[in-house]
């Protein structure tokens, strides 16, 4: 009775592998014929990768902060500045947002940024004015609807600290960063 119970508990797995199969053994055969054929010439067949969360995250070029850092290129208030950016940084635009978790999120004045970190504005301007100058962030005029007034919005440097998929960056983004500092000329990793 055992040996029976084994048997038909092999069989049913073997059942559900068979049914759970994607290509018959035929399709199997011709699709590693291709993928010899590719590899062959240096290339390679890949199944379409299928997104298996929505988790938002920033990264850091470590190479990149690591030269930052011997050069003694950024201040603590520089550095401490980027790091509470990071929630507020939006996946793929890089731009500074009011919350990267909204689809259509806006972009910070520096005076929204100064109240979202808890800080004073006075404390925050010369801040950011020093990172723009050393080419961490860059600003750029954004219009506001139905307002005359001239707003700007923030972008991070890719090069030091990206949110999105680091092959398929904007390339406003690029434009953004293409002109930077000498010493962001040495950086050891470019994106683009």
């Amino acid at each position: 009775m055992q040996k029976a119970l084994q048997e038909a508990e092999k069989k049913a797995r073997l059942r559900e592998i068979e049914n759970g199969k994607i290509l018959s053994e035929e399709e199997l055969n011709y699709a590693n014929e291709l993928q010899a054929k590719a590899n062959s010439k240096g290339m390679k067949l890949v199944p379409e990768r299928k997104i298996k969360n929505k988790v938002r995250f920033v990264q850091l070029i470590q190479e990149n902060i690591l030269y930052l850092r011997d050069i003694k290129y950024l201040t603590t208030a520089e550095k401490n500045f980027l790091m509470d950016l990071v929630p507020n940084v939006e996946f793929s635009s890089n731009c500074i947002v009011n919350d990267s978790r909204q689809v259509n999120s806006l972009p910070v004045t520096q005076s929204d940024l100064a109240e979202i970190l808890g800080k004073k504005k006075q404390n925050v301007n010369p801040i950011i004015k020093g990172l723009i100058d050393k080419g961490i962030l860059a600003r750029s005029e954004s219009g506001i609807e139905d307002n005359n007034v001239r707003a700007y919005a923030l972008f991070i440097n890719p090069h030091i600290m990206f949110s999105g998929d680091k092959d398929n960056i904007n390339g406003t983004l690029k434009a953004m960063f293409r002109k930077t500092p000498k010493e962001l000329k040495n950086l050891p990793i470019r994106l683009f």
